[in-house]
C-alpha cells in the first residue's frame, strides 16, 4: 500500500489572476439561480392580490396569474404597497382612472339602467382582464431583470466573497 499526500494551493477570488477570476465566474454562471430564486417575487405579488401559476423568461417570455382580489382591490394594494417610481404603480393608477371614467360614461349614457352596475359590464370586464394582463407583464419584467441582476458577472462575484469561497489557482471552485 502506498500513501500519497498533495498540497492545494487555495486563493480568495480577487488573490486570482484575471484569467481565472474568468473561468470562475463562468463555471458558476449559475449559483444565485439554482434555487427558487423568484420566491420572493411570488411573495411580492401574493401582497397584492396576484397568484403567479407559471412564467417563463426565456423566448416565450410569459407571466400567467390570476386575482385572489378584485382588480380594483388589487389596484389599490398596488398603491399602498409599491413605489410610484413601479410599473404596477403606474398601471394601477391608470387602471382606477380608466375605471371611474368608465363608469361616469356608463351612467351618462341615454340606455343606462340604475339597477345595473358599471362593475357587472362587459366593459368593466375587458378592463380588468387587460389589467390582469399588463400587471402580469410588469412582473415578468421584474422576473427578467431579477434573473439577469442575479446571473451577472457583479451579482456572481458578490456572492463569492458573501460566502468565502476559494479556488484552486486555476478558478476552480476548492
Amino acid at each position: 500500500m502506498r500513501k500519497e499526500t498533495t498540497t492545494r494551493t487555495l486563493c480568495r477570488f480577487e488573490e486570482l489572476s484575471e484569467e481565472a477570476q474568468e473561468k470562475a465566474v463562468q463555471r458558476l454562471y449559475d449559483l444565485n439561480v439554482d434555487y427558487e430564486w423568484w420566491d420572493c417575487t411570488y411573495d411580492d405579488a401574493k401582497q397584492i392580490g396576484l397568484v403567479v401559476e407559471a412564467f417563463d423568461i426565456g423566448r416565450g417570455s410569459y407571466v400567467r396569474g390570476k386575482w385572489t382580489e378584485s382588480a380594483e382591490d388589487v389596484a389599490k394594494l398596488i398603491i399602498k404597497n409599491h413605489g410610484k417610481e413601479c410599473e404596477t404603480y403606474k398601471d394601477a393608477v391608470n387602471f382606477l382612472a380608466e375605471s371611474k371614467n368608465g363608469e361616469k360614461i356608463y351612467k351618462d349614457h341615454p340606455d343606462y339602467d340604475a339597477e345595473c352596475d358599471y362593475a357587472d359590464s362587459l366593459d368593466y370586464e375587458t378592463a380588468c382582464e387587460e389589467f390582469l394582463r399588463v400587471i402580469c407583464e410588469d412582473y415578468r419584467m421584474v422576473l427578467q431583470k431579477e434573473y439577469e441582476y442575479l446571473t451577472s458577472r457583479k451579482a456572481i462575484e458578490e456572492t463569492i466573497e458573501a460566502n468565502e469561497y476559494e479556488f484552486t489557482e486555476d478558478g476552480k471552485l476548492a
